[in-house]
């Protein structure tokens, strides 16, 4: 490593622990407890981590010993951990922090200012409320560990700079938004020290259910740790800001602030966009100027998708930012050359740059090579050594470069959060849409009770019609759900009911699509299979705003269960599966009976004896057959069915059994067993066909037991997924397919003419047993209700 950078980084890290002006502790902060007095060993040491049972116990002596900081249990995580949030601020603020939130509150909701002079005065008086939160991503982990050092200085410096951030900030700082895999993945490497695995990755998903995907939950709200957050700012808080502080692959640049790419969704208030921008130069600004290199804005990320930790704060009038550090191999340095940079990995092994192969180079969007200087990427890091403490430095540089930014624009975030939701409830009154109807009779009620549950948890209202009422000459029933746009999170409503039309954006013009960060469409009531309304014109009705009491009722009627009988086992592969994670979340919530089918067992055979359906989440066919790499992993987690377990499987569907088959682990069975179907889509490229996430209308065969109970058509989730064309129908039936027209409902859909007509979903025959093969994910992250009936019918 360059010496000049060496030196400064120390010397950066000398000045982030003790303050960046010189802290001089006042009478009594010396007695404040440093994350090494708890834990024997610094935050971001070599090959040292702590686990939550320290982070928690770091907390407790923290908030023992301050009057700077309060630790809060919010409840229990997924797997029974306590979820803890500190507040930190000042002594006073502290001491009255309930009049800090009744501000919060009345800022948030302009509904409940009698002047714009009432809003001024509380601007005057009101905190910027910051919220930070770590290691939602478990093998992200230094995040997890840097709270602690974070805690610790804003507790025990005593300069100017920093009583000035306690008096005008409120802190709200998450050590961890995944307590259960901070655990998961800290067991893992502690196990793994000294071992080629090493560093790498638990074979497990890193939460219990959803493993990365607990970052892809924040507006359906499955999980439990999601829902306390929300709770907490939608309902209690109201932050000004949140940060999100993450960490990305090694072979990139050294860390990523905003400003972010293209494109922005429509429904973000423009200022946001702009608080984004300031804050995110602010911190690059500020690195740079400590002397970090590497630092990019403009790459990869983007502002479309709402579905984020720090993208749902967009909706509700709230800064979402979000850093993205390169990883060390967890708490072990890692040497990479300027030729691994430029190849974006090491010799031999899988490339690990962000982001998706299209035709050409694998390159990450807005970043193609991390040596080459740009106006967003002035200063490229050159290579060296790169450690868990670097990672902890600049997060605790861009953690501070925050709190001076929201300290000294105090009253330009707060008014800003004020005029948000001014505006929007303007825009709910001057334009269209006015509101989304919700009629009553729906062919799904439960889904319908869930999507109201879900929009008033965070924070969107919801009302119910006393008495019938007209809207655009259709007449509604009382007891019909009506959501008005007039609401300070309009934005929230909006952005979730109306339909997401994603631009056609190419590398280049005719070129292979660029890929969005996430996904392209997600419209909650097509997902979830209920049926709505657009209000376009202004209408008079007699509505009552839900209670807490109500939603609650309906979330006590809320519990659906799907009646199946069968013997069901689960494949669940030691090569992770998210999708495998989410199946299990949706047959515990829907109380399906199943078996954790793992390798060994399949591999022995003797499977129709024990099971009468055997599910195979959406996997890759190496992953499947090979598992992790046995270079790497031990042998227990490493091995995969191999031919073994094929032959096992072939032999239970001969039998009598049936095999169903999620997107890839569809294209898997049809090349493993032979079957007459081909994947319509092999071959194409991206410039060709694209579809990165989107709704697509669904036909079905009412014919077919799989469809029994639902709809002539559906919304399905596409994601980068399947479409088949049979080649024996004396074999293979069809039980569904895509639209021939209106195939697109929601999101971006490049190259119709491939998809339109063909095969989605299918049922193959092999000896006395059937193989079920879903060209799409119809439990995709436990939020497509609308298709959940297909998995149980295949299940009976």
């Amino acid at each position: 490593m360059n010496r000049t950078f060496t030196a400064r980084l120390a010397l950066a890290i000398l000045l982030l622990t003790l303050g960046a002006r010189g802290a001089l502790a006042q009478p009594g902060q010396e007695k404040i407890p440093s994350p090494r007095s708890v834990l024997g060993f610094e935050p971001g040491e070599d090959r040292r981590l702590a686990d939550w049972s320290q982070i928690t116990g770091y907390f407790s002596a923290l908030d023992a010993a301050s009057d700077r900081v309060t630790v809060r249990e919010l409840g229990k995580t997924t797997l029974n951990r306590p979820f803890l949030v500190a507040v930190i601020s000042s002594p006073e603020n502290l001491r009255d922090l309930k009049r800090y939130q009744d501000i919060q509150r009345r800022l948030a909701d302009p509904r409940l200012l009698r002047s714009r002079a009432e809003a001024d005065d509380l601007i005057r008086q009101g905190k910027t409320v910051i919220a930070i939160s770590c290691s939602i991503h478990s093998t992200e982990i230094v995040a997890s560990q840097m709270s602690m050092q974070l805690a610790y200085t804003l507790a025990s410096e005593d300069s100017p700079e920093m009583r000035a951030v306690l008096d005008h900030t409120i802190i709200l700082l998450f050590p961890s938004t995944n307590p259960d895999g901070v655990d998961i993945v800290t067991n893992w490497y502690r196990r793994t020290a000294g071992t080629p695995a090493e560093g790498s990755s638990p074979p497990e998903l890193y939460h219990h259910y959803a493993g990365h995907d607990n970052n892809r939950d924040w507006y359906m709200l499955n999980l439990v740790e999601t829902r306390l957050v929300t709770d907490l700012f939608y309902k209690e808080w109201f932050p000004e800001v949140v940060y999100d502080v993450h960490q990305m692959g090694s072979y990139t640049a050294r860390m990523f602030v905003p400003p972010f790419l293209d494109p922005p969704n429509p429904n973000i208030d423009p200022t946001i966009l702009r608080e984004v921008a300031l804050i995110g130069t602010k911190m690059a600004t500020d690195l740079q100027a400590a002397g970090f290199k590497g630092v990019a804005t403009s790459m990869l990320y983007d502002t479309w998708w709402h579905g984020g930790l720090r993208t749902a704060p967009y909706y509700h009038n709230s800064v979402g930012i979000l850093t993205e550090a390169a990883s060390a191999q967890l708490a072990t340095p890692l040497t990479i050359t300027a030729e691994e940079l430029h190849r974006g990995g090491k010799q031999g092994e899988p490339e690990l740059r962000l982001g998706r192969e299209t035709e050409g180079p694998r390159v990450t969007r807005g970043l193609p090579d991390p040596l080459e200087r740009a106006t967003h990427f002035p200063d490229p890091w050159p290579g060296g050594e790169w450690r868990a403490r670097d990672i902890l430095a600049m997060e605790m540089l861009a953690a501070r470069s925050l709190l001076k930014l929201a300290t000294l624009y105090r009253e330009d975030f707060l008014r800003n959060f004020y005029e948000a939701g001014r505006r929007a409830l303007d825009a709910g009154e001057h334009a269209a849409p006015y509101a989304y109807i919700i009629p009553k009779q729906q062919h799904n009620g439960f889904a319908a009770m869930k999507m109201i549950s879900i929009l008033a948890a965070q924070g969107v209202e919801v009302h119910e019609a006393r008495a019938p009422f007209a809207v655009d000459g259709t007449s509604y029933p009382a007891g019909t759900h009506v959501v008005l746009m007039r609401q300070p999170y309009r934005a929230c409503a909006k952005a979730l009911l109306e339909v997401q039309h994603y631009p056609d954006r190419r590398l280049y013009p005719g070129g292979p699509a660029e890929r969005p960060y996430d996904v392209a469409g997600w419209t909650l009531p097509m997902q979830m299979g209920v049926e709505y309304v657009v209000a376009k014109q202004h209408f008079e009705a007699q509505l009552e705003l839900l209670s807490d009491a109500a939603l609650r009722d309906y979330a006590q009627k809320n519990q659906p269960r799907a009646a199946v009988s069968s013997r069901v086992g689960l494949y669940r592969s030691y090569a992770a599966s998210m999708d495998e994670g989410w199946t299990r979340y949706v047959f515990d919530q829907w109380q399906v009976k199943y078996t954790s089918l793992r390798d060994a067992e399949v591999r022995a055979g003797g499977l129709r004896a024990k099971y009468d359906v055997i599910v195979l989440p959406d996997q890759s066919r190496r992953e499947i057959l090979n598992g992790n790499p046995s270079s790497v992993y031990p042998i227990e987690v490493s091995s995969g069915l191999g031919q073994e377990g094929v032959k096992a499987l072939r032999e239970f569907v001969e039998a009598g059994g049936t095999l169903v088959c999620f997107d890839n682990a569809a294209r898997f069975a049809i090349e493993a067993f032979s079957l007459p179907v081909k994947n319509a889509l092999s071959g194409l490229r991206t410039s060709e066909f694209y579809v990165p996430g989107s709704i697509l209308k669904v036909e079905l065969n009412a014919q077919h037991p799989i469809t029994r109970g639902l709809p002539a058509a559906v919304d399905a989730y596409f994601t980068n997924s399947s479409a088949f064309e049979i080649l024996d129908t004396d074999q293979v039936r069809e039980v569904a397919r895509y639209a021939e027209r209106g195939l697109l409902r929601s999101g971006w859909l490049l190259g119709e003419k491939y998809l339109a007509g063909k095969t989605a979903l299918a049922d193959a025959k092999l000896g006395a047993g059937h193989i079920i093969l879903f060209g799409f994910r119809p439990q995709h992250r436990a939020q497509t209700w609308g298709t959940f009936q297909l998995v149980f019918n295949a299940l009976r």
